[in-house]
């Protein structure tokens, strides 16, 4: 698939995992749900693999260690930071956090691989961040100070942070020639043993919900949510580098509001179509061929 292709893609489905994630808070621990779901995907991956005759075997153990170091990040303690934020905050919340991941990129590939941030990446980047605030900004006055908006708000930013690291991790992978399928597929077991482990310490239960709602959303969030958002998110990763898609993480509210207004009755003011237009804005600019 072209990269526009593969952008849209990622965004549509990731758009909608705020919903689905919604299936999943309840009477499961998010270390529990993290880890089941990570865990089908990753199976699901590996019988993929075994299919398609890819080789499983030939990994170093240097390159099981950075394979694993990514799963950790990317595949476990920054979505169970973001089941812990939607437990205390609205996930509108979560999704604006998220909107600052390409940001976060530009500086994280510069820190890490000396990449220079180009003109239009930052200036693209900032407008899709100052468009997802414009549109969520009815929503933060109607936020009351406390102790559960900020540890909400807490969370937030440690899932966004730990999913950066995960993101520059994948890309220092994929610099080294590891490939796609075989890297996911362990780096999802590894992130799902870690969740199990985490789990384990914190003494949560590892409780199933065996309802439809939990089952479907399960099955969505492991198959597309998981093996495909990722795979066409790590393909672009390797195409474009870090910034760029990550740009996804601007857009992605964006798909999460118009379903939030579908399911949710939430209601289009003019803030939100000013703030919408400005994004795709900063999606033009930052996606544009030069």
């Amino acid at each position: 698939m072209g990269n526009l292709r593969l952008f849209v893609a990622c965004v549509a489905i990731w758009g909608s995992t705020w919903l689905a994630i919604k299936f999943q808070l309840g009477h499961v621990a998010p270390e529990a749900s993290v880890l089941y779901r990570f865990l089908l995907a990753s199976i699901l991956l590996f019988a993929y693999c075994l299919a398609r005759n890819l080789r499983l075997l030939a990994f170093t153990a240097s390159q099981h260690a950075w394979i694993a170091l990514q799963g950790v990040f990317m595949f476990s303690v920054s979505y169970i930071f973001v089941y812990y934020a939607e437990e205390h905050v609205v996930s509108g919340l979560v999704a604006v956090g998220y909107s600052a991941s390409p940001l976060l990129g530009m500086f994280g590939v510069r820190l890490a691989f000396g990449t220079p941030i180009t003109r239009a990446v930052a200036m693209g980047s900032l407008l899709g961040i100052a468009g997802i605030a414009i549109v969520f900004w009815p929503q933060f006055a109607q936020i009351q100070g406390g102790g559960d908006t900020a540890t909400g708000a807490f969370f937030t930013v440690l899932a966004v942070l730990t999913s950066t690291v995960g993101s520059l991790v994948a890309q220092r992978n994929a610099h080294r020639q590891l490939p796609l399928w075989q890297t996911m597929a362990f780096g999802m077991l590894y992130g799902s043993v870690f969740s199990l482990v985490v789990a384990l310490a914190l003494g949560k239960p590892l409780g199933f919900e065996a309802t439809p709602g939990y089952l479907g959303s399960l099955l969505y969030l492991a198959i597309l949510g998981s093996i495909i958002a990722f795979g066409g998110y790590l393909t672009l990763l390797k195409r474009v580098g870090t910034a760029v898609a990550g740009y996804i993480g601007v857009m992605v509210p964006i798909v999460a509001l118009v379903l939030s207004a579908a399911f949710e009755s939430f209601t289009f003011t003019l803030l939100t179509w000013a703030g919408i237009g400005v994004s795709v804005a900063g999606n033009v600019i930052i996606l544009r061929r030069r």
